[in-house]
């Protein structure tokens, strides 16, 4: 059948319509693009380090935090992690020398890290007074670290590593400012059984004015026995 100009009119028109219609509905109702884009910026990770057996790590003073103190790079332990900095990022692992995971920010503990702590380490020092670390084998610090954090471990005397606190003031801890206390309430206390018995020995002793005119007084009649005796 012979198609018209008529027939190839009304399909012009068809498409026409079509398209004016899809116009329309493209933007009363967006339409999803054709191809969903997944971007992923892919974060680079660190290299791994090579040991040739378990790392030994020391606590630093007045902190729960461990640190591999032989190898040039920083790697920490702090809460069940093993943590390491790589070209600006942060990276955390629950092995020591591979596993690093991309860590978004800073963690909270390396704020309280002093930057030359590699130097304390290497002089003995911190906060003034000595530093007297020692290696922590990697099997008890594997085993141990959640019970040393339970029981404030490395805050007991026998325990202490240091003298004093970062700031330079000699280190105190709880019990013994409650038995310096101790002490000087005791002795205040002796101080007033002293008082109580007479004036503490060493203090000089200073009358009332009306302890110096009795004095005065009692000295008149004494002074005038002795004119009297010439």
């Amino acid at each position: 059948m012979a198609v018209t100009d008529m027939d190839k009119g009304g399909n012009t028109m068809k498409k026409l319509l079509l398209g004016a219609v899809l116009l329309a509905l493209s933007i009363v109702i967006p339409i999803p693009t054709m191809a969903a884009v997944d971007i992923h910026i892919r974060i680079p990770l660190p290299p791994p380090i090579v040991f040739a057996a378990p790392p030994q790590v020391i606590v630093l003073p007045e902190t729960e935090v461990y640190v591999v103190p032989d190898i040039l790079e920083d790697i920490f332990f702090y809460d069940g992690w093993w943590w390491r900095p790589w070209e600006g990022r942060w990276y955390r692992s629950r092995q020591y020398s591979s596993g690093w995971v991309y860590y978004p920010r800073v963690p909270s503990f390396y704020i309280i890290i002093p930057p030359n702590w590699r130097d304390n380490f290497r002089d003995h020092h911190w906060g003034g007074g000595a530093w007297n670390h020692r290696y922590i084998n990697y099997n008890d610090l594997r085993r141990n670290w959640r019970v040393w954090h339970n029981t404030r471990h490395w805050e007991q005397p026998q325990y202490r590593q240091f003298t004093h606190h970062r700031d330079g003031n000699p280190y105190v801890t709880e019990r013994e400012k409650r038995e310096l206390n101790k002490g000087r309430l005791e002795g205040t206390g002796h101080e007033k059984h002293e008082l109580s018995k007479g004036r503490p020995e060493g203090i000089e002793r200073r009358d009332t004015p009306a302890q110096k005119n009795k004095g005065r007084e009692q000295e008149r009649p004494r002074e005038m026995e002795r004119k009297g005796n010439r």
